[in-house]
């Protein structure tokens, strides 16, 4: 069985344990983390309403009886980053660039699997029929995240100036969709379900974001080293259930819409657009790696890490490269 628990911000996690606070509180949360290490729940970080960080609710379904899984919400993949850093939790699925911004920063995380290819989306109203018409319109951008690399990269790919042919306006992913029916931007790019949200009101996707080096890679399951070292079985466990569940997920779209329209409330049609846009996975091949490499070189050129990841840090196959699947 599983278990749901919503992880308080970086800040109020401070103030609680200060305070000394008990139930609900942030303690409650690092010992059942802690204790997942001692026999009793792993916990798994992951974000919330959000159709490429779904996995981790279906973990359940396919890890040994009698493993207790607790699926901990977070707001930011740095936010999930951090608390497996910290220990607060045991793994989390969460973007590969938060990841890639730890490890060069010498931090204890490293990726164990892939989780998902896609959900980005570059969207556009009606009125504007090709790139080119971008040209003076005002589109949205979430400054610091993969979607600025990948929107600049696409904007020059297709003769265009980001800084001087069209006005970049910085919103949080949050608040695209919600900008965009309100008409003060004209198109955006931003990670799902905004952009769903958007075509379903009557945008479209104007063009792909996935033709740069970083390719179609987003989402990853990252642990600890420091726990991979004390926990191989664990992990094993964790990546069997998460390569299973992938695989489930992939063949079975319905069953995933529904997942999210229960545990959510989203609107149905706004998942099944989302869905459509993205790809569960859990390999890491050499050509995956690659996406990885072109995202921390990226990352750096963009001024969002100070130097590059070191691959063979970033990335741990041990337990993939065990996985037979049917």
């Amino acid at each position: 069985m599983h278990t749901i628990t919503k992880a308080a911000t970086a800040t109020a996690a401070v103030l609680a344990l200060s305070a000394g606070l008990a139930g609900c509180s942030v303690d409650s949360t690092i010992a059942d983390a802690e204790a997942g290490t001692a026999g009793g729940a792993i916990t798994i970080g992951t974000l919330r309403a959000q159709p490429h960080l779904y996995t981790p609710f279906t973990y359940d379904d396919f890890a040994p009886e009698g493993t207790e899984i607790e699926v901990v919400l977070f707001d930011t993949s740095s936010d999930i980053k951090n608390a497996v850093v910290s220990g607060s939790i045991d793994f989390g699925v969460t973007g590969a660039a938060s990841v890639i911004s730890g490890v060069a920063e010498e931090q204890d995380v490293t990726i164990v699997a892939s989780s998902a290819d896609g959900g980005t989306r570059i969207v556009a109203s009606p009125d504007i029929t090709s790139v080119d018409d971008l040209i003076g319109a005002k589109v949205g951008f979430p400054m610091g995240a993969t979607q600025e690399i990948l929107l600049k990269r696409t904007l020059e790919a297709q003769g265009l100036d980001p800084l001087s042919d069209v006005e970049l306006v910085n919103l949080p992913f949050s608040d695209m969709a919600t900008a965009y029916g309100s008409g003060q931007i004209d198109a955006f790019i931003s990670a799902e379900t905004g952009p769903s949200i958007a075509i379903t009101e009557g945008a479209y996707e104007l063009i792909s974001a996935y033709d740069t080096e970083i390719g179609r890679t987003n989402i990853v399951l990252a642990a600890r080293p420091s726990y991979i070292a004390d926990n191989p079985e664990v992990v094993q466990t964790i990546v069997d259930a998460h390569v299973a569940a992938s695989e489930h997920l992939a063949a079975h779209p319905d069953e995933w819409s529904a997942g999210l329209v229960d545990e959510f409330a989203i609107e149905k049609d706004v998942v099944d657009a989302a869905i459509e846009n993205i790809w569960p996975r859990w390999e890491v091949d050499e050509a995956f790696i690659a996406t990885l490499e072109a995202m921390s070189v990226e990352m750096a050129a963009f001024d969002q890490i100070a130097n590059e990841a070191d691959i063979e840090e970033l990335v741990d196959t041990t337990f993939v490269d065990q996985v037979e699947v049917e």
